[in-house]
Formats: C-alpha cells, sequence, structure tokens
C-alpha cells in the first residue's frame, strides 16, 4: 500500500510567544535594575532657571550629602549627624585630588539646615561647593541669558 504524503506549505502566521516571553524578561530586569541605579538618597530638588551642568557629581566616588525634608543629613547612602560632616569629609577628601563637594537639598527642607552643612563642610577644607539643582521647565521658566 503506498501511503500519500501531503507537503506542508511555508506558514505564514507570526509567532508572538517567544518576542512576548523576551520583552517580559526585559522588563523584569529593568525593573530590579532601576532602584540601583540611584545613588544615595532621593530629594525634591530646588529648580533654578539657568543651573550650571556638573557631570563630576554622578562619579561614582564623588562626595554628595543630602539633606531631607525632615532635615536628616545623608553623605552618599550613609546617614550621618551635622558634627559629623567635617571629620567624615576630611577623611574621605584626604586621598583624593579633586576635593568637590556636592550638596543636593529637598526644597522644603530648612534653610538653616542647609547653611549649617555648608559651614561644616567648608571647615573640612573643601576645595568647591556644588548645590545640586534641577532646571525649571513649563511656563515659569525664563529664557537663557544672552552671551
Amino acid at each position: 500500500m503506498a501511503k500519500k504524503t501531503t507537503t506542508l506549505g511555508a506558514v505564514s502566521d507570526i509567532n508572538v510567544t517567544p518576542m512576548v516571553d523576551v520583552m517580559l524578561v526585559l522588563l523584569i530586569i529593568f525593573m530590579v535594575i532601576t532602584p540601583m541605579l540611584q545613588k544615595g538618597v532621593s530629594v525634591d530638588m530646588a529648580k533654578a532657571n539657568n543651573p550650571r551642568d556638573m557631570q563630576d557629581a554622578d562619579k561614582e566616588d564623588a562626595a554628595v550629602i543630602a539633606i531631607t525634608r525632615d532635615g536628616k543629613i545623608y553623605l552618599g547612602a550613609d546617614r550621618i549627624e551635622l558634627d559629623q560632616i567635617t571629620t567624615k569629609l576630611k577623611d574621605m577628601l584626604a586621598s583624593k585630588l579633586d576635593k568637590t563637594v556636592y550638596v543636593k537639598s529637598d526644597t522644603h527642607a530648612k534653610y538653616g539646615v542647609v547653611v549649617d552643612v555648608v559651614d561644616n563642610v567648608r571647615a573640612a577644607g573643601v576645595d568647591s561647593l556644588g548645590l545640586l539643582t534641577e532646571k525649571r521647565t513649563g511656563p515659569g521658566a525664563l529664557p537663557p541669558p544672552p552671551q
């Protein structure tokens, strides 16, 4: 008995299952990695019309002090007290050539706490101090000044 063999034509349907699997894996990876990318403490920084770009603040070894809304002070991700700033910064900056410290403060932090932090940073012998802000956007933003 002869068997009748049938040949199947090319399947023209798109198989989206592998693509969906890959997209879900990528989504999970990005959801896990994104919180790890942020260094230090998250604060709602003050807005400025013409901020100066400070890329060195994003470096791994940058000295960044954050002041939260409730007055807590963080050096990197570690919480410190106001009287510890000078000694910790001296230890941190002793071996560095670039003695720049960046201060980022919450918009609603008390001004007196920010001034006290800046005074203690200056007492540590810091060469330059950068105050981190965000660029103001929207209807209240002013155009950049002419050069």
